[in-house]
């Protein structure tokens, strides 16, 4: 199957990279961790943010009747996969494939609310989020912020500012209702899946560019040690886990948007190369840096982390999996 971006998906796919590169900065990213003080407006990830919403990259899948683009999976990717490579520090998967298309309010379309999705009694972004979304059974459902009780939490990638919810005995605890539709709130958990796997694979064509530009520059007996065979055979093999995992994303987004019956199952298996050759990367990443891979100041560990953090994040591969033997009735 060949894939080609429509002139839509391109121009929103451009757009957004060229904002991203030029707003989220390291220190942009190091400015959502908890801790950072006395930024100025531009040094604070709700500036991108709100750039970002303002090329309409919120209503990617909203109806352009409800203030959207009125676009659908195949756009959703490539948008999603230009933020996992700028490591903006957003709920962007949360607020644009899940939230948005269920509820399209102004103030989320514009990026002056930030939404997060509860798994469980675990909230990604929920110390910063004025809205949560849970789903429960056949149904999704929001929260405003004053309707949890959140406790902040550590994590691995701490611009993801998790929260406890209190009490932990699940979502149907109030709340207003989005959909009771089966079909809609599985679609919205599934494009939550996707959204996760296009940021992981932008994530790790970022830690390569990071990793090759470094190592053509550092030296050792004289030479670029990008130039020693083993770091070449290294990095081509982290490069081709990438590529094999992107067509797979791209065919799930595809599936999404068609409303194939694989969808779900095609899915689960972009989730599980996705994260795959994420911490692939990751893992090569650090190696090749030497020991300043190792120095968690560096800011190749803003984009590690992230990928830590984000393959557990809606299924890990081992869930994912056995998602896939049970839809094709393998014990």
């Amino acid at each position: 199957m060949r894939f080609e971006l429509s002139d839509e998906a391109a121009a929103l796919r451009d757009a957004a990279a060229g904002l991203l590169a030029a707003e989220v900065t390291p220190a942009v990213i190091r400015a959502g961790w908890p801790g950072r003080e006395g930024l100025t407006e531009a040094e604070r990830p709700g500036a991108a943010r709100r750039k970002l919403a303002a090329l309409g990259a919120v209503g990617t899948l909203v109806p352009e009747e409800h203030g959207g683009l009125g676009l659908d999976e195949n756009s959703l990717v490539p948008l999603l996969e230009e933020v996992g490579r700028s490591g903006l520090p957003a709920p962007a998967v949360e607020t644009i494939a899940v939230a948005a298309p269920l509820l399209p309010r102004p103030d989320i379309l514009a990026g002056d609310t930030l939404v997060a999705v509860r798994h469980g009694d675990l909230i990604p972004f929920g110390q910063a989020a004025g809205l949560i979304v849970a789903r429960d059974g056949d149904s999704m459902i929001s929260f405003g912020r004053n309707d949890l009780d959140l406790i902040p939490q550590t994590a691995v990638d701490g611009s993801r500012m998790l929260a406890r919810a209190v009490p932990a005995a699940g979502p149907a605890h109030g709340g207003t209702v989005l959909t009771d539709d089966p079909a809609v709130t599985a679609a919205a958990w599934q494009r939550g899946v996707l959204g996760t796997s296009a940021l992981l694979t932008g994530l790790a064509l970022r830690m390569l560019d990071l990793t090759v530009g470094y190592v053509k520059q550092r030296e050792q007996f004289g030479v670029p040690v990008g130039s020693f065979q083993a770091v070449k055979h290294a990095l081509a093999s982290a490069l081709v886990a990438v590529e094999f995992a992107r067509p797979v994303v791209l065919a799930a987004a595809w599936a999404q948007a068609a409303g194939a019956a694989d969808a779900g199952r095609q899915t689960s298996a972009a989730k599980v190369l996705a994260t795959e050759a994420a911490q692939f990367v990751a893992r090569t990443a650090i190696q090749c840096h030497g020991a300043l891979g190792y120095t968690t100041e560096y800011e190749l560990h803003l984009f590690a982390k992230r990928v830590w953090a984000l393959a557990a994040a809606w299924g890990d591969p081992a869930a994912h999996r056995a998602l896939i033997a049970d839809s094709l009735g393998v014990a």
